[in-house]
Order: structure tokens, then sequence, then C-alpha cells
């Protein structure tokens, strides 16, 4: 098991970000967005919980999905589209797949897109507040 993964190391890093002051950087950077936010009239309490969801993937040290990535790339250059579901398929591994497999990728993938775009969406909503993430 590696340093990370034990309890022991989770407490060493929260110790050094203590000591760092990362909280104390995170409260104020967060104050300084909640106030930018309501001077631009934005939900308050959902502009809390997105930059706060945001901090603990910081802590948490995820990292972006691969597949966000590429449908954040897409809506960027061409927005949405109507046949999105269609180029982001894997069209090699498509292949390979049974009629039924089909069925279920293409309802997995579309799945997947949805909460994706629903993800940029909000992401674009507070963009203008956001300096670093």
């Amino acid at each position: 098991m590696t340093q990370q993964c034990t309890f022991r190391g989770l407490a060493r890093q929260a110790k050094l970000r203590m000591k760092s002051g990362f909280w104390k950087e995170c409260k104020d950077d967060l104050d300084a967005r909640m106030e930018e936010a309501k001077q631009q009239g934005l939900n308050e309490s959902k502009a809390g919980r997105y930059f706060k969801s945001k901090v603990s993937a910081a802590v948490a040290g995820e990292r972006e999905d691969e597949f966000y990535l590429k449908v954040k790339e897409l809506l960027d250059r061409e927005g949405e589209v109507s046949d999105a579901i269609g180029r982001l398929t894997d069209r090699e591994y498509y292949a390979t797949l049974s009629y039924e497999e089909k069925q279920r990728y293409t309802l997995a993938l579309s799945e997947k897109y949805l909460r994706a775009l629903e993800r940029y969406r909000r992401e674009r909503e507070f963009s203008s507040v956001s300096r670093k993430a």
C-alpha cells in the first residue's frame, strides 16, 4: 500500500495543508468568488456549492475525466450539435459489438454525455467568476 493511501499519509497531507495556509487561502478565495458572484447576480448557494466542490476535488487529487475533456472540447469548438453521440463514439470498439451491445453502448454513452453537458453548463455559468480552480 502506498503512503498516500494510508491513514498516516492522509493525516500528513492534511497537516501540511494546515501549516501552509491552504485553508485560509481557500476561504479568502471562496469569499472573493462569492462576492463576485453576488455582484453578477448569480445564485449564491449554487455558486457556493460549485466552488466548494472544486476545492474538494483539488484536495482529493481528482483529475479531469478524459470523456468530459472530449465533450468540453467539442462544445467549445462547435457548440451543442445534433450528432454529438456519433462524434463521441469509439468507432473501432463499436464495430466489434453485437446489436444488443451497440444499443447498451449508445445508451450508456448518451447518459455520460448528458452528465458531461450538465457539468459543462454549470461550469460555464460560473466561468466568469472562476479565476483559478
